[in-house]
C-alpha cells in the first residue's frame, strides 16, 4: 500500500506535497526600524505552522533620518524586547533561533552598540544588507505565491526593498533608504518632493528595475493599506494574502486616506493603531513606485523577509512542493481517521474529471486531502465547518477563488448538497463552484462507500461511461453496496445530469 501512496504522489503533476517535518522548532527575532518581533514556527518545513508571534512597535528607526542615531529610549525597548524573546524561546524548547537585524540598525551610528548589548544577552544578531533584505523578501513572497512573476517591494520602517522575482528565483534587487519612518521628513519638502526622489533613485538603481510588471506588497503598513482597501470595498473574505488591486487603485487610496481623519481609521477593525499613522506616508510611496515602474497591477503578500529566510535554507527538493497541498496533507493527517486517505480519494474520483485544468485538479485535490477533516464536528454543522476551513486558514499559495471552490467543494462533501453558501457568492465563477460541488459530492460517496479505510476504494471504480455514473465492484466485493451508497450515487449523478447503476 505504501509504495501505491508514493506512486500516487509522483505521477501527480507539479503537485508535490510531502509534508516533511522540522527537526525542531525554529524562531526568527526580526529586529526591524518599526518594530521587534519573534515568530516561533513548528510543522511541514515547506510551510511551518507559527506556533506564536509577537511583535514590539520599538521604533528604533523613528529618529534615525534627524539624529542618525537609534534613540536610548528606543534602544532600550528594543533591548527588553530581544530579551524577553530569547527567555520565551528557551522556555519552548526552541532549538534554532535566528536573530536578525535591518535598515536601522545597519544604518545607525550606534547600531554596534545595540549588536553588542544584545550579544551581552546572549542572542548573536546577524546584520543584513540591503540585498539580503531584498532576497530575503523575495524568497519569501516565492514561498507563498510559487508562481509569482514581478516586482517584490518590502517596505519597512527604514528602507525599500525592490527585487524581481521569476521562476522561482529571485534575480535583480536594489535597496532604497525609503522606509516609513523616512517618508515624512522627504514629503515635507513641499509637492511632488517624494516623486522626484523616487524618480532620481530609481535611474541611479543598479541594476535597472524592470518596468510594466506586477508589483508585490510586502510590509506591514502596506498590507494595513490592503485592507483599508477591502474595508472600502466590502471584499467578502477578510484574508490579505493574493489580495489583488488594480494598479491605479494605489493613487486613489492615496487621495482617500489622506482625506479620512486617524480616528476613523483606528475604528477599522483589521489595522492595528500603531499602522496608522504611517498609513498616509505609505500610500503616497506606493503610489509613487507604481507610477514610476508602470506596475500592471498590485497583490498582497503576507509573506516577506521571515519566511524568506526560513525558505532559503531549505534543499530545491523541498522548496519544490507546493505549500497548500503540504499544509493541507498536514491538517488533513492530522485530523483524519486513517492516514493516506486524501490521496486515495482523490486517485478514486478523478476519472470523472479527466477535462479538470491543472489550477482546478490543484483545488480538487487539496479537497481531497481535507476530505476527513470534519468527522469530530457536530453532524448539523459539518458543512459550515467545512466552509470555515477553506475560507479562514492559514493557506497560502491560494486565490480567492480558489478559497471559494475548496469551501463549496468540502461544503458539499459534509452534507451541504449543491447550494452555493452565502459567504462564497460572487468569489468564483458560477462554472468553477458547480465543479466544486460535484468534487464534494463524488468525495462524499466514495468517504460512504469506504467508510474513511482504504480497502473499499481499492476494491472499487468509479467512471462515467457513455451518460451513465458507474460504480463498479468486484463480485466478492458486492456486500459493500447499500441503500445509503445508492443514495449518495443518486445524489452525484442527478447534480451530473446523468443516470447511474452499480456493475459488477
Amino acid at each position: 500500500m505504501s509504495s501505491m501512496l508514493s506512486h500516487v504522489r509522483a505521477i501527480a503533476d507539479t503537485m508535490v506535497t510531502s509534508p516533511a517535518h522540522a527537526k525542531a522548532r525554529t524562531a526568527i527575532i526580526d529586529i526591524g526600524s518599526n518594530s521587534v518581533r519573534l515568530v516561533v514556527y513548528d510543522g511541514p518545513r515547506r510551510i511551518p505552522f507559527i506556533l506564536f508571534n509577537e511583535k514590539v512597535m520599538a521604533g528604533l528607526g523613528a529618529s534615525l533620518g534627524r539624529t542618525g542615531q537609534i534613540e536610548p529610549e528606543a534602544m532600550e525597548r528594543g533591548l527588553r524586547a530581544i530579551g524577553r524573546f530569547a527567555h520565551l524561546c528557551r522556555d519552548m524548547d526552541v532549538r534554532d533561533v535566528r536573530c536578525v537585524a535591518t535598515a536601522a540598525v545597519r544604518d545607525a551610528a550606534n547600531g554596534q552598540e545595540f549588536i553588542r548589548r544584545a550579544k551581552a544577552m546572549g542572542l548573536d544578531v546577524e546584520l543584513l544588507s540591503g540585498a539580503q533584505e531584498a532576497i530575503a523578501a523575495g524568497y519569501g513572497v516565492l514561498s507563498g505565491i510559487p508562481a509569482a512573476d514581478g516586482i517584490v517591494g518590502d517596505l519597512g520602517g527604514g528602507s525599500l526593498e525592490l527585487a524581481r522575482v521569476k521562476d522561482g528565483a529571485v534575480h535583480e534587487t536594489v535597496s532604497l533608504p525609503l522606509g516609513v519612518l523616512r517618508l515624512p521628513q522627504i514629503r515635507a519638502k513641499g509637492p511632488g518632493a517624494l516623486e522626484r526622489c523616487v524618480k532620481k533613485m530609481l535611474a541611479k538603481a543598479d541594476p535597472v528595475i524592470e518596468t510594466g510588471l506586477p508589483f508585490y506588497l510586502v510590509g506591514g503598513s502596506w498590507r494595513a493599506l490592503a485592507r483599508f482597501d477591502m474595508q472600502l470595498t466590502n471584499f467578502p473574505l477578510p484574508v490579505v494574502h493574493q489580495y489583488a488591486m488594480t494598479a491605479s487603485r494605489a493613487e486613489q487610496l492615496t487621495r482617500i486616506v489622506s482625506h479620512v481623519g486617524r480616528a476613523r481609521l483606528k475604528d477599522i477593525p483589521a489595522i492595528t493603531g500603531s499602522r496608522v499613522p504611517t498609513l498616509p506616508d505609505a500610500a503616497a510611496l506606493l503610489s509613487v513606485v507604481v507610477r514610476q515602474l508602470k506596475s500592471s497591477e498590485l497583490i498582497v503578500s503576507a509573506y516577506g523577509l521571515r519566511e524568506g529566510l526560513l525558505f532559503e535554507d531549505l534543499p530545491p527538493d523541498i522548496r519544490a512542493h507546493d505549500p497548500l497541498l503540504v499544509a493541507a496533507e498536514a491538517e488533513g493527517e492530522a485530523q483524519g481517521r486513517f492516514a493516506g486517505h486524501g490521496d486515495m480519494i482523490d486517485r478514486w474520483i478523478a476519472p470523472l474529471f479527466l477535462d479538470d485544468d491543472g489550477a482546478w485538479r490543484r483545488i480538487r485535490r487539496a479537497a481531497c486531502l481535507l476530505a476527513d477533516v470534519g468527522w469530530r464536528a457536530n453532524p448539523d454543522f459539518r458543512a459550515e465547518r467545512g466552509v470555515e476551513i477553506a475560507l479562514h486558514s492559514n493557506w497560502v499559495g491560494i486565490t480567492a477563488a480558489e478559497r471559494a471552490m475548496l469551501a463549496q467543494a468540502l461544503h458539499s462533501n459534509f452534507g451541504g448538497g449543491a447550494a452555493v453558501p452565502a459567504a462564497i457568492e460572487g468569489l468564483a465563477s458560477p462554472a468553477a463552484l458547480k465543479r466544486a460541488a460535484l468534487w464534494g459530492l463524488a468525495i462524499r460517496l466514495g468517504q460512504r462507500l469506504s467508510g474513511g479505510a482504504e480497502g473499499p476504494l481499492l476494491a472499487s471504480r468509479l467512471e462515467l461511461v457513455a451518460d451513465t455514473l458507474e460504480l463498479r465492484l468486484r463480485g466478492a466485493d458486492a456486500d459493500l453496496f447499500g441503500e445509503a451508497v445508492e443514495r449518495r450515487q443518486r445524489t452525484l449523478a442527478q447534480a451530473m445530469g446523468v443516470k447511474y447503476r452499480i456493475a459488477w
